[in-house]
């Protein structure tokens, strides 16, 4: 939908439900867009972390690669001094 900002202030609850229903909403001023009201993001549920480092740890004994153990503290440290 396309509506003037005059229409969108006037009728802004409208706006809103229609752009909360999924319908984007083209706000123009002197007839060029210069906004869009669209859905809000939904939130993902939380990821199940246990799961993916079980895997991680499984490649790694696999592969024999990365050092369990390491903070992240450390690999950025020992980054930065490869480059000095």
């Amino acid at each position: 939908m396309i509506a003037t900002l005059r229409d969108t202030k006037a009728k802004l609850s409208e706006m809103v439900k229609l752009a909360g229903e999924g319908e984007d909403v083209l706000i123009t001023v002197h007839g060029k867009i210069a906004a869009r009201l669209t859905q809000a993001a939904t939130a993902r549920p939380p990821q199940d972390n246990g799961k993916w480092i079980k895997e991680l740890a499984a490649l790694r004994r696999k592969y024999g690669t990365g050092k369990p153990g390491r903070s992240a503290d450390e690999i950025v440290s020992e980054g930065r001094d490869d480059r000095v």
